[in-house]
């Protein structure tokens, strides 16, 4: 799996997820439980991850969808 975003944005992270899903592609959503353990503060980033079959096809459609710049440099997990 690579990573594809890392933040602490809720919006994005549903708006990236809904992308995702209608695209057919199939993604994890990491550390979302983490929030029981920090109090629900937001403080640690939630990451996207995606298979590493469908990293190009992910990073294309999300440069396309504006947020190229949220995007986790290549090679950089």
């Amino acid at each position: 799996m690579d990573e594809l975003i890392r933040t602490n944005d809720m919006v994005l992270i549903s708006f990236v997820d809904a992308l995702l899903k209608e695209a057919g592609i199939e993604h994890i959503l990491a550390d979302q439980n983490m929030s029981v353990i920090e109090g629900s503060l937001g403080v640690l980033p939630r990451r996207i991850l995606v298979a590493s079959e469908d990293v190009d096809a992910a990073r294309r459609l999300l440069t396309e969808a504006g947020i190229a710049d949220e995007l986790r440099p290549k090679g950089r997990d």
